[in-house]
């Protein structure tokens, strides 16, 4: 076995882990009479030990993949986002030893499980680094970003936990819809993983020419019937449709016919299961969320961000600055994915200034938390599948 396979493995049973892991977090949240006494239960302990095995493994491919491909594989969307899954989950491991609260993992583990699924239905393959990429600043500043933002999206967790335990979802409400929106959210995630998988067995790729920003023809494989075509898209494969709309050159319109049909196939599992549960999906997980401690959770969310926010300043701006210096020669660009960065420190800023002077706490503080990892997954997702710039590679 190679040391890819050996990675490819590792990363699945560190998956398989983290999914078994949920199940006895679930139990210790659900046999427990109070939320501080279910780490003292056996599911509780079992929850934490497998979720250790499991970052063992994770760390075993990091590790593998690595001494394989020569370079820290952080270099494509793949990668990244498999390394910020695990992240996640080493964020989650800290926090959890300081606070102890098994609520914690019954949310934050399938977050990450969410997150290394939709990293694996990017290319897997191992490849030669282009120029730009050839840099131990990219190492640095890449892994630092990332773990700035595993331990941002704790705090999320906690907010999230917070405000599922303390809105009333029996009354409608402004806060009831956003909340769900946040699950509405997370299943299109999960579509986008489903509509992945069917369109690579049922779909058969397709060619099309197009012009690319320096007005040269190229082509471009679809792996999904194409809603969206690149600017001046030609079908180069015999039957193939037309695209229906074609886009300008800035935007990545086959990325964008991917998160299309993820919005459209994510919708139809939301709806289905409405349909089947018959209730509001922040409505089903709510009972597990009830014998948290608020304020521990309010705690937990402001202790990540004071933790979270210098390491992702440090790595997605400072490191980021001399990483681009190196690759471009210059330090600031306005690239999509500089811009984003930018937006998420000054958001984060934000939260710590309202935090510190205004006294923002409790239920304004878990929507803060909320946000900026929504602001995060929207840099993941949306700025890199859908606009084109520098950081195209990923």
């Amino acid at each position: 076995m190679t040391l890819i396979e050996w990675s490819s493995s590792a990363l699945f049973v560190a998956f398989v882990a983290y999914l078994v892991a949920t199940i006895f977090f679930g139990g210790a949240v659900k046999s427990s009479t109070k939320e501080t006494t279910a780490t003292n239960k056996r599911w509780g302990v079992y929850g934490f030990t497998i979720t250790i095995i499991g970052f063992i493994a994770n760390l075993t491919y990091f590790i593998t993949r690595w001494i394989a491909a020569g370079h820290a594989p952080v270099s494509n969307l793949f990668e990244f986002t498999a390394a910020f899954g695990m992240m996640i989950v080493g964020a989650f491991i800290l926090i959890y030893s300081m606070y102890r609260i098994a609520a914690l993992g019954l949310f934050a583990l399938p977050i990450a499980v969410i997150i290394i699924a939709y990293a694996s239905m990017f290319p897997t393959d191992v490849s030669p680094l282009i120029p730009a990429l050839q840099s131990y600043w990219l190492t640095i500043h890449v892994i630092t970003a990332a773990l700035g933002e595993a331990i941002l999206a704790i705090s999320a967790v906690a907010g999230l936990i917070w405000l599922l335990k303390n809105i009333d979802m029996t009354k409608k409400s402004k806060q009831r819809f956003w909340i769900e929106a946040v699950m509405y959210v997370l299943i299109l995630v999960v579509g986008f993983i489903v509509s992945t998988t069917i369109f690579s067995v049922a779909y058969e790729p397709v060619e099309y020419s197009y012009v690319d920003v320096e007005g040269a023809e190229q082509t471009i494989e679809y792996t999904k019937p194409a809603l969206f075509g690149m600017n001046e898209s030609t079908a180069i494969t015999e039957g193939a449709m037309q695209p229906l709309i074609e886009m300008p050159a800035l935007v990545n319109a086959k990325k964008l016919t991917t998160v299309v049909w993820s919005i459209l196939i994510g919708s139809v599992l939301y709806m289905l299961l409405r349909l089947i549960l018959r209730k509001r999906l922040a409505e089903v997980v709510q009972p597990f969320t009830k014998k948290t401690n608020s304020q521990l959770l309010d705690e937990i969310g402001y202790r990540a961000v004071l933790i979270g926010f210098p390491v992702f300043s440090l790595g997605a701006l400072i490191f980021a600055m001399i990483w681009a210096h190196e690759a471009w020669g210059r330090f600031w660009g306005w690239d999509p994915k500089e811009v984003w960065a930018l937006i998420t420190f000054l958001f984060y800023a934000v939260y710590l200034h309202l935090r510190l002077t205004k006294g923002w706490q409790g239920e304004k503080s878990a929507w803060l938390a909320l946000i900026g990892f929504i602001i995060i997954m929207f840099n993941l997702i949306a700025v890199n599948l859908i606009i084109a710039g520098l950081h195209s590679y990923a």
